[in-house]
Order: C-alpha cells, then structure tokens, then sequence
C-alpha cells in the first residue's frame, strides 16, 4: 500500500526512533510557544494546543 497524503500536507513516517524523538520535541515546543502566542486572545485555541503539548510530552516520557 502506497503512503496516502491528504490535500493540507502529508504525513511523515517516523522512521528510526532518534528522529522521532527529535521532531516530537519540536512539535512539543512549537505547541508550547503557539499556546503563549495565542494568549488570551483566542482561549479555546490556546487550550487545544496546551493539550496537544501534554500528549506529545507524554509520548515523549514513553520513548525515553
């Protein structure tokens, strides 16, 4: 079966576990830093993205 992408983006196999622990770690920072961007301003989002932070944190604390 071919890798299937949708029209946003695609998706990144995870290959080897040193570069997913990497790009988890980026993405973990990058929710953290749009959460406080985001403020007050938009409280839902900023929410959604804190949890997203604490899934990928979690999945990080898994693989270490």
């Amino acid at each position: 079966m071919k890798n299937q992408y949708c029209k946003v983006g695609a998706t990144t196999p995870l290959t080897n576990e040193k570069n997913m622990v990497s790009l988890l770690e980026r993405r973990y920072n990058s929710f953290i830093e749009m959460a406080a961007q985001i403020g007050n301003s938009n409280t839902k989002l900023a929410e959604f993205l804190q949890v997203k932070a604490s899934k990928t944190r979690k999945t990080l604390e898994k693989l270490a």
